[in-house]
């Protein structure tokens, strides 16, 4: 490669479709949410996860606000979570005055740890909240096993889920409630935009209703009642058709798009194996009854390795790497909404020694071995 190239970190994915459906919506003269586009894209999600019913949202936080909501959550009610993930999986219970309880992850899938749970919890638990990083689920079996022993609603934190699952079973559909993100950092995406999976079919009509302000404009829309009311607690949730009309586009070529994506992370995987036995990094870890979707690739730097050196050296040859996230229970939020529940090492740990390396449909082999060239070497002078 030329001095000159650089490698972004992220790069959106057009399909080439997205410009003829927002036509098509513009021609439908139907632009609010709950148009033919939207509903297609929700047939598609019910068929592809088999949930009860999916929503379309305007993010995947309005979606885990809406979970909040159906779930009654109530001041000083407790949500068992992770710490070591986005912001919203935290927020949208605090939103309704919940608590949440941050517990350690595992070191291997970096997923909330499933032996720490039951230990966390107390009369005031409602909730657990689980978070398939990097598309990777967690260990959801003894997770639900304990959820039934105490009467526990599962949510799950799927923004990073779509196309990956569990023992067969897509990811978002496994607990009670699900949630997906279509932002534009995402493997399928619409700028903004997410879904809330109701899998349990009790909740269904009630979620509808949350997402239309409260109301029951839906079922008035279905004919089933001859006009529309105020029921119950709600908000605007829903997108409007042309981020619909963008996300179609993508849902119609997400096979194509996951296979890209795996593509790369697996010519990562297997060429950044002599790091790893040089004991430089570790590289992800894909349990055996899990597909995962290639959401990101991610390293962990061995202790004494200085990381922000490694992105640093790697910015100066064009190479945009990340970091992830800053431990929730760190930030200022967390400390005055949340508590923690037992030592969270790994998550400290973890944060410390992450980094993500770009990966975007389109991603060249010969960028690919470029990066794993620049990152050998700045490895060696941190």
């Amino acid at each position: 490669m030329k001095p000159t190239d650089t490698i972004p970190f992220h790069k959106p994915h057009s399909t080439g479709k997205e410009l003829a459906y927002i036509a098509e919506a513009l021609a439908n003269t139907y632009l609010a949410g709950g148009g033919p586009i939207m509903q297609r894209c929700q047939a598609w999600l019910q068929r592809q996860t088999g949930c009860a019913l999916a929503l379309l949202t305007h993010s995947c936080t309005a979606a885990l606000e809406m979970a909040a909501l159906l779930l009654e959550i109530q001041p000083n009610d407790e949500i068992i979570l992770p710490s070591y993930t986005f912001v919203s999986t935290a927020s949208a219970f605090v939103m309704r005055g919940g608590v949440p309880v941050f517990i350690d992850i595992r070191s291997d899938t970096l997923n909330i740890d499933e032996t720490l749970i039951e230990s966390a919890i107390t009369p005031r638990t409602q909730a657990i909240v689980v978070v398939h990083y990097a598309g990777v689920s967690c260990h959801m079996d003894p997770i639900l096993k304990v959820a039934k022993q105490y009467g526990l609603a599962v949510v799950e934190d799927a923004a990073h889920g779509i196309m990956a699952s569990y023992q067969g079973k897509p990811l978002g559909c496994i607990g009670d409630l699900g949630s997906y993100s279509f932002h534009a950092t995402k493997n399928i995406i619409s700028g903004e935009g997410g879904c809330l999976l109701i899998n349990d079919p009790c909740l269904s009509e009630k979620a509808e209703i949350i997402r239309e302000k409260g109301t029951n404009r839906m079922q008035f829309l279905r004919g089933e009642v001859d006009k529309y009311t105020w029921q119950m607690l709600g908000s605007s949730f829903l997108p409007g058709e042309l981020t619909a009309a963008f996300l179609w586009a993508q849902l119609e070529e997400a096979q194509s798009i996951t296979q890209q994506r795996i593509n790369c992370w697996e010519y990562y995987q297997e060429n950044l194996q002599s790091l790893e036995n040089q004991g430089l990094l570790h590289r992800p870890t894909i349990p055996p009854d899990c597909r995962h979707n290639a959401h990101l690739y991610y390293l962990l730097l061995a202790p004494e390795i200085n990381k922000q050196q490694v992105i640093n050296t790697c910015r100066q040859h064009g190479i945009e790497l990340s970091s992830h996230y800053v431990p929730l229970h760190y930030s200022p939020a967390g400390k005055k909404y949340g508590k923690v529940h037992g030592q969270l090492k790994i998550t400290e740990s973890i944060a410390q020694r992450l980094i993500r390396l770009p990966l975007w449909v389109g991603l060249k082999k010969s960028q690919q071995q470029h990066i794993i060239n620049i990152l050998n070497r700045s490895l060696k002078l941190a």
